[in-house]
């Protein structure tokens, strides 16, 4: 077992000048222009003391994070979901927060650290007018640390491949799986039904804001 730096270290070779010197302080022009094309990524937060660590994937129309000019600030919106607030309540606690943001068909991605702020000022709120649906809140991150990763571990996978895509049916249905863990007594909904109901969530969205 693994159990000091010095025994980590000395399994692997020492990073090379590129895979330091990449890191930025700020998204700079490459960067923000990977922000503008991204429609998914993955946000990660701490919560209290020890809690567990969280990551969870936001998603929105390509662009859907905005970023700040001189690339020091970047404005995620806060899209409807199932109300845990897993992410939000850990940033409360804690202001640490860390992205990586993926282009489909993109092999590279790029990842993003800081510290964010929960905000609901009209301001910010406004900023998404013009998007699916007027977030409660933006969280506002101040950038720390972005560089692009390299593509090997895509390559590895062969994620944009359709040809590695196994069936969906592969796996039951989110409603059989749930139904399982959460005990026999739970009304199971189908793949389809399940589908139908997030369509109509997402119709919602489209809906004008009260």
């Amino acid at each position: 077992m693994i159990g000091s730096l010095a025994q980590l270290r000395a399994l692997y070779a020492a990073p090379g000048e590129r895979a330091l010197g990449k890191q930025m302080d700020r998204l700079d022009a490459h960067a923000r222009r990977f922000v503008a094309l991204s429609p998914f990524c993955v946000i990660a937060s701490a919560g209290r003391g020890a809690a567990l660590l969280d990551a969870s994937p936001r998603g929105g129309a390509t662009g859907f994070v905005k970023t700040s000019e001189d690339g020091a600030t970047l404005l995620l919106p806060d899209s409807g979901g199932n109300n845990r607030l897993d992410t939000l309540e850990n940033l409360l606690d804690d202001p640490r927060v860390a992205l990586i943001f993926l282009i489909p068909g993109t092999d590279e991605t790029l990842r993003v650290n800081g510290t964010a702020q929960l905000r609901d000022e009209p301001e910010f709120s406004q900023r998404f007018a013009h998007e699916r649906q007027l977030p409660k809140l933006v969280i506002e991150v101040a950038v720390r640390e972005a560089y692009l990763h390299c593509a090997k571990a895509f390559m590895r996978s062969q994620l944009w491949a359709a040809h590695t895509w196994g069936p969906r049916d592969a796996m039951p249905s989110m409603g059989q799986m749930i139904r399982d863990q959460m005990g026999g007594g739970t009304a199971m909904e189908t793949q389809e039904e399940m589908l139908a109901r997030y369509r109509l969530q997402l119709q919602g969205e489209d809906l004008p804001s009260a």
